[in-house]
């Protein structure tokens, strides 16, 4: 069975195979002077698109890991470490919106938090490792995802914007395996594939 939030991915994926983020959108990524970088203007409503899917993904993350602070089964420090990625989280999702609204866009909309609990099947969490099974779920796609639009930049600030973005991401997915207890890769080139 195909799970909603892997079809987030995928499009994310696809969109990337076909349209590349203006390097406009990765200088406002990373946090450089918009004047640095010009797109143009048929690049724009593509970089948007691709930008609005990223956010998409980043308010799910964000509710799940709301999700999971609520839901009373995560103790500390495993809590605090939850409410630490969410605050990731939140900082890609701004910068996303700021970025998608300088190339004259506008952000998707995030959902209600009842609509992620059904989405993310939030009634199925009954422990602690079942919160942090999801989370790392979702993290090693956010990591894959990012990882995925690397090679359709042209432009060298935009893979190092998507490749900050899936560092955080695959030291989320690092942190929460350990938590977890189980073992890391064995081999080398895991992220991407």
């Amino acid at each position: 069975m195909l799970n909603p939030m892997n079809l987030g991915r995928r499009r994310l994926l696809a969109a990337s195979g076909t349209a590349t983020l203006s390097a406009a959108a990765a200088t406002l990524l990373a946090g450089c002077a918009p004047g640095m970088a010009v797109a143009k203007p048929s690049e724009t409503s593509k970089d948007v698109d691709i930008l609005n899917v990223a956010l998409s993904l980043e308010h799910e993350a964000i509710n799940a890991y709301q999700l999971g602070a609520q839901s009373g089964l995560l103790q500390k420090p495993v809590l605090d470490v939850a409410v630490l990625f969410q605050s990731h989280h939140k900082g890609h999702r701004d910068a996303l919106i700021a970025t998608i609204e300088k190339l004259g866009g506008r952000p998707v909309a995030e959902k209600s938090v009842a609509e992620y609990a059904k989405d993310l099947r939030a009634q199925m969490l009954k422990s602690q490792a079942d919160v942090l099974d999801l989370a790392t779920r979702l993290e090693l796609g956010a990591a894959n995802a990012y990882l995925g639009v690397i090679p359709s930049f042209r432009d060298a600030n935009l893979a190092k914007v998507a490749a900050r973005l899936a560092a955080d991401e695959s030291m989320h997915w690092t942190t929460l395996t350990g938590g977890l207890g189980r073992r890391l890769p064995s081999a080398a080139l895991s992220f991407g594939a």
